[in-house]
C-alpha cells in the first residue's frame, strides 16, 4: 500500500531554487558521490533517485562521466535539473513506480544514490522503497543513502516557507531497516548540519555506503 503523497511535491515545486540557497554545504553528499565516482567504471548507469535540482549529486556524477538518471515528485525540480544538468536524463516520478511490475520502468543501474529522499515517506513505506531500490541494481550494485538521524514518523515540519512530512531513525534503527532490505553496509558517517534557512533546524545527518551481495 503506498501513501498519500499530497503536498509534497506541491511543497518543494514552491521552494525550487531557494532549496539549495538553504542547504549551501553538502560535504557528505559529495563525498559519498566521489565514492561512487572511484567504484563505478566510466559510463555506468547511476539513478539519482529525489534528484532535485540536480546540485550537487547529478551533476557530479555527469562531470565524472556517468550515465546519469534523475527522479524526483516535484515537476519544478526536475526541470532545474534538467537545466543545471543537460547530459543527464530526469523524470517526474514516485519512487513507488519504479516497484517490480510498476508503471515506470527505468532499467537496471550500476548504483542508486538517495540523498535525503526516502525521509519524505512515511516509516511504512521505507522497506518497500528500500526493496525497490533492491530490484533495480545487480549483485555487487553500490547505494548511498544519507537520512536525518530522527525517531520520527510521517512528521509535519516547516521547511523553507512551506511544510513537509518527514521520517526518520535512531541510527541503529536505520542500519537494521537496510541490512533487512538484503544491503551490506560497507561504511558509514555522520555530520552535524546546520542549515542556512533559519526555520530549519541543526540536524545530524547519517550517509551510509552499501551494496547489493553477490
Amino acid at each position: 500500500m503506498w501513501l498519500d503523497r499530497t503536498g509534497q511535491a506541491e511543497a518543494f515545486d514552491a521552494i525550487g531554487d531557494r532549496y539549495d540557497e538553504a542547504f549551501p554545504h553538502k560535504e557528505g553528499q559529495v563525498a559519498s558521490a566521489a565514492w561512487l565516482v572511484e567504484s563505478l567504471p566510466p559510463g555506468a548507469r547511476v539513478l539519482d533517485l529525489g534528484c532535485g535540482t540536480g546540485l550537487p549529486t547529478s551533476r557530479q556524477l555527469a562531470e565524472a562521466g556517468l550515465q546519469v538518471i534523475g527522479v524526483d515528485l516535484s515537476e519544478r525540480m526536475v526541470a532545474l535539473a534538467h537545466k543545471y544538468v543537460p547530459t543527464g536524463v530526469f523524470h517526474q516520478a514516485d519512487i513507488a513506480d519504479l516497484r517490480p511490475g510498476g508503471p515506470r520502468d527505468l532499467g537496471r543501474f550500476d548504483a542508486v544514490t538517495a540523498f535525503f529522499s526516502l525521509l519524505m515517506l512515511p516509516r511504512a513505506e521505507i522497506p518497500l522503497a528500500l526493496r525497490t531500490i533492491h530490484h533495480l541494481l545487480p549483485p555487487d550494485g553500490l547505494f548511498a543513502l544519507s537520512m536525518v538521524e530522527a525517531d520520527v514518523d510521517d512528521f509535519s515540519i516547516p521547511f523553507i516557507g512551506s511544510t513537509i512530512r518527514v521520517s526518520g531513525y535512531l541510527r541503529e534503527e536505520l542500519r537494521e531497516v537496510v541490512e533487512e532490505a538484503g544491503f551490506e553496509i560497507v561504511e558509514e558517517s555522520s555530520y552535524s548540519y546546520a542549515p542556512a534557512s533559519a526555520d530549519v533546524p541543526p540536524e545530524v545527518q547519517i550517509f551510509l555506503r552499501c551494496r547489493r551481495p553477490a
